[in-house]
């Protein structure tokens, strides 16, 4: 058993139903997609013990490094790998791993990043655009706003934000440019919503949307449940935590497709698909966190967990 000073402070979203999702067990092996600060992988490490063992992913350097800080108690058992989850199969392959028993993905913003202004993903505080997962490479959010077209913009923020206000939204992003800061962002949105009228800041839409254009997370999510799916023994489960309904769609859409014999068209007579079941939903409706979470952490209120088991 690891040592009890180095356990982390901070447990992540829905820390113990992922441990009761996933029952880890020695001498299996897992994936933690999502490493982040390596709450979850902690629990999944602990339970495995002695000989359990976890391929931990992240795009995020830091994120990497705090983890790798908090988890190198178990070293050997876990292995640190600076990649996004569309590299899992890759990532199984070079360490010889042909199945695994479980695989667990934390979506979204991390409050470390989130609580790190100059990261750019918060409203709440000035710092640079940016909302990188991976601030070593791509497009940040500054780019995006300076140099998309208006149209552009408008469906960005309307089809990842589900932002009612995303034409007049970006109509003022493109008279305000340039833009550089979280702080003038924020305001320019404040200003056409016209104030907090909802129990969401007017600015969490269109963050949402920047961030996750700018990290390509929904075709990072499409491309990757397959391939997590594929990567599981028979038994070993596949558990997912989203924070919207962008997320929580695909995520059950593809559980949904994936335990089904036929997928063809309800109106067709006879199946020409041939598909056939992977899996099995070991929830039907979501798991959310329960009002004590939500008290001790706010920022679980939107959390939905979803749980699978390869056939």
């Amino acid at each position: 058993m690891a040592k009890a000073e180095a356990v982390p402070h901070h447990q992540p979203v829905l820390y113990h139903e992922i441990i009761h999702a996933l029952k880890p067990q020695s001498p299996e092996r897992y994936v933690d997609a999502t490493v982040g600060a390596g709450g979850h992988a902690w629990g999944v490490l602990e339970a495995s013990a002695p000989d359990g063992q976890l391929l931990a992913l992240d795009r995020d350097p830091q994120a990497l490094a705090i983890a790798s800080q908090r988890l190198s108690v178990y070293h050997p058992r876990v292995i640190l790998v600076h990649a996004s989850y569309t590299r899992l199969r890759e990532e199984l392959s070079r360490l010889g791993w042909t199945q695994v028993n479980g695989i667990v993905f934390d979506l979204g913003v991390s409050s470390m990043q989130l609580d790190q202004a100059e990261r750019g993903f918060s409203f709440l505080a000035d710092g640079l655009l940016d909302m990188r997962f991976d601030p070593t490479t791509g497009m940040s959010a500054a780019d995006l706003v300076n140099t998309l077209s208006e149209e552009e913009l408008t469906e960005l923020i309307w089809r990842y934000g589900e932002e009612r206000h995303a034409r007049r939204i970006a109509r003022e992003i493109c008279r305000s440019r340039p833009l550089h800061t979280t702080v003038e962002l924020a305001q320019i949105v404040e200003r056409v919503v016209g104030g907090q009228r909802e129990r969401i800041h007017p600015a969490t839409r269109t963050f949402q949307a920047l961030r996750i254009a700018v990290n390509n997370e929904l075709r990072a999510l499409e491309e990757a449940l397959p391939a997590a799916a594929e990567s599981l023994a028979s038994g070993g489960r596949l558990a997912v935590i989203s924070f919207h309904s962008l997320e929580d769609r695909i995520v059950k859409q593809f559980f949904r497709r994936e335990s089904k014999d036929c997928i063809c068209p309800p109106e067709q007579p006879v199946c020409t698909c041939n598909h056939r079941a992977t899996l099995r939903e070991i929830t039907r409706k979501p798991i959310l966190p329960s009002s004590e979470e939500i008290e001790t952490n706010p920022r679980a209120r939107s959390a939905k967990l979803r749980v699978a088991e390869k056939i």
